[in-house]
């Protein structure tokens, strides 16, 4: 995290539209290569901890919005890459569209009005 950046919190209900659009520029990664990118895309202002991302990803899987194959890392090492399946790339349009409505609706609020 780079100097006078503060970390902050994933606003409740974005971890899985973060996940699945991670997932979506970036193709199959592991729990580690999406927690990496957000912190990166985001230059550290959010982060994604273990003890949220993978029950996260869990709960992808047994929706069906994403799959698990496992695989050997760059670093040799075991891992759980995720993709997208279509009812996730469906889903994660649906989630982005919802975000930005709510956005574009706060905004209304946040910004001066117009004279």
């Amino acid at each position: 995290m780079g100097t006078g950046v503060k970390r902050r919190d994933i606003p409740p209900g974005t971890l899985a539209m973060l996940i699945l659009k991670t997932i979506n520029r970036c193709g199959p990664l592991h729990g580690f290569g999406i927690a990496q990118f957000i912190a990166q895309t985001t230059d550290g202002v959010l982060q994604v901890e273990e003890g949220t991302l993978y029950p996260a990803l869990q709960r992808l899987l047994i929706n069906g919005w994403v799959r698990g194959t496992w695989k050997q890392t760059e670093n040799n090492r075991r891992a759980r890459y995720y993709s997208l399946t279509p009812e996730g790339r469906k889903r994660m349009h649906a989630e982005v569209n919802g975000f930005e409505e709510i956005v574009r609706a706060i905004t209304r609020v946040i910004q001066p009005a117009a004279s």
